[in-house]
């Protein structure tokens, strides 16, 4: 299976196929070769646009994002990315801080794919991601030194 990436940064953020659609799913580049099955699934219905923050800086997609946010009133914005890379768990934190800046109340779903299966992830455990300190205290490890 082949799925067309279409890049989100040079996508127009008031571009038809978001306008139309006013459904969003952003993810993570690499799953179309990895998994483009799964993103032509969540693709059915959605505007869906590829981003890869090891290409580009978080700050940029955040800015960009929120131009959508401004512009388009989405209905739903999906985001689907692997778990476990340090790049692809800022697409979910980046969405979550334009979704703050802008002061939209759009319906997100977050979403990782671990071992072929999707796992839906809730805001607050992405908002969580983000404080190492709290996670500490929930793991309950102190820091404990990871001998490096």
């Amino acid at each position: 299976m082949h799925v067309e990436i279409v890049g989100f940064m040079n996508h127009n953020v008031a571009g038809r196929a978001i306008k139309e659609a006013r459904k969003l799913l952003v993810y993570g580049t690499c799953l179309a070769r990895e998994r483009p099955e799964l993103v032509a699934e969540y693709a059915r219905g959605r505007a869906a646009l590829a981003v890869c923050l090891e290409e580009t800086h978080v700050n940029m997609f955040v800015a960009k994002l929120a131009g959508v946010l401004a512009r388009v009133p989405l209905d739903e914005l999906v985001v689907l990315t692997v778990d476990g890379s340090l790049h692809c768990v800022q697409l979910h934190m980046g969405v979550e801080e334009a979704l703050k800046v802008v002061g939209a109340s759009v319906r997100v779903k977050h979403l990782v794919v671990e071992g072929g299966s999707v796992v839906p992830i809730s805001p607050k455990a992405v908002k969580m991601a983000r404080y190492l300190s709290k996670i500490e205290r929930l793991l309950g490890t102190r820091g404990a030194s990871s001998g490096h």
